[in-house]
């Protein structure tokens, strides 16, 4: 039986088009929605004009009350965000939280997390998901605890992925996934009626560290499948990159052919018109999308009528 005498009360956290799905199917069951959490806005694009994050686009567009603090640690935020007496914060793709905030509401913060947890803790379990050359995947909602992303588990769905899937891909299918199973939380923890399932220790190598500069670039002396996963699961942002003849290229797909290497990992044949293969450790890797550096996104036989890759 529920102890309120008041419909569930929630703030809603988040800033990337992935929370979008969340908040509209929270929205749009009927829940109330007391403020919407989100980043400020900044400036970006051509022009350096001020960019408004997708989460507050949708607040804007259903009327809902938007908070934007630059300091989450703020007495000022707090005491706006106490003020609101919401029941339960939902997180989906937001900052860390302190203490202070994610332990207000009385019936806890719950967050969405894009993998199966344990596994895959951290910023960026798509990516790396793939770039691991995972068959599945899943998403988890939890409370929140002092650790990221060690709280106990409320539900969890698990997501097949093919072979060829991108991360832009799995994000997609991910979003519209992880929205139902939030649904399925807050609906549940509405009913009083949920499961609280502590958390083992993840997978020694199955970790999601934030993508730096550095993890993009392509390592040619290794295996085809290592490097087709590694484009695909960087793909289309950050983009897995490369440097070739003194070019830095952004590479977002490519087909893969394993046979015994004629040359040395790292070595370029180019016909000039129709493809480009660089040579891994066991075959070897067709470029099929790249991205000279400034410049726009091109399929290779578009690539090949302006440019030369030397062989």
């Amino acid at each position: 039986m529920k102890d309120r005498q008041h419909p569930l009360r929630i703030v809603f956290m988040g800033t990337p088009s992935f929370a979008v799905a969340s908040l509209d199917i929270l929205v749009k069951n009927g829940f109330d929605i007391a403020a919407v959490i989100t980043a400020p806005d900044k400036l970006g694009g051509r022009g350096m004009k001020l960019q408004t994050t997708p989460v507050k686009e949708y607040a804007l567009e259903h009327q809902l009350p938007i908070l934007q603090p630059t300091n989450l640690k703020s007495q000022d935020f707090i005491d706006e965000l106490s003020s609101l007496q919401a029941d339960l914060f939902v997180i989906v793709a937001f900052r860390m939280l302190p203490v202070v905030v994610w332990s207000m509401p009385p019936l806890g913060s719950v967050n969405l997390h894009g993998s199966l947890l344990p596994d895959y803790r951290g910023a960026a379990p798509i990516n790396w998901a793939i770039i691991n050359g995972e068959k599945q995947t899943g998403v988890t909602t939890f409370f929140l605890q002092h650790e990221i992303d060690t709280g106990p588990i409320i539900f969890a769905e698990t997501i097949e992925i093919t072979e060829y899937e991108t991360a832009g891909i799995l994000h997609d299918k991910m979003m519209t996934i992880g929205a139902a199973v939030l649904l399925k939380t807050v609906t549940a923890i509405d009913k009083n009626n949920y499961p609280q399932i502590p958390q083992n220790q993840p997978s020694a190598t199955k970790i999601a560290p934030k993508i730096f500069k550095e993890t993009t670039t392509i390592q040619w002396d290794k295996s085809v499948e290592e490097i087709y996963n590694h484009v695909r699961g960087l793909s289309p942002y950050p983009a897995a990159t490369a440097v070739l003849h003194q070019k830095k290229y952004k590479i977002f797909s490519v087909e893969k052919t394993k046979i015994t290497p004629a040359f040395p990992p790292a070595t370029i044949l180019s016909d000039h018109k129709t493809y480009v293969h660089v040579y891994a450790n066991d075959g070897y890797l067709s470029i099929l999308e790249l991205q000279v550096e400034g410049k726009k996104r091109m399929e290779i036989v578009e690539f090949l009528r302006g440019n030369k890759m030397e062989n």
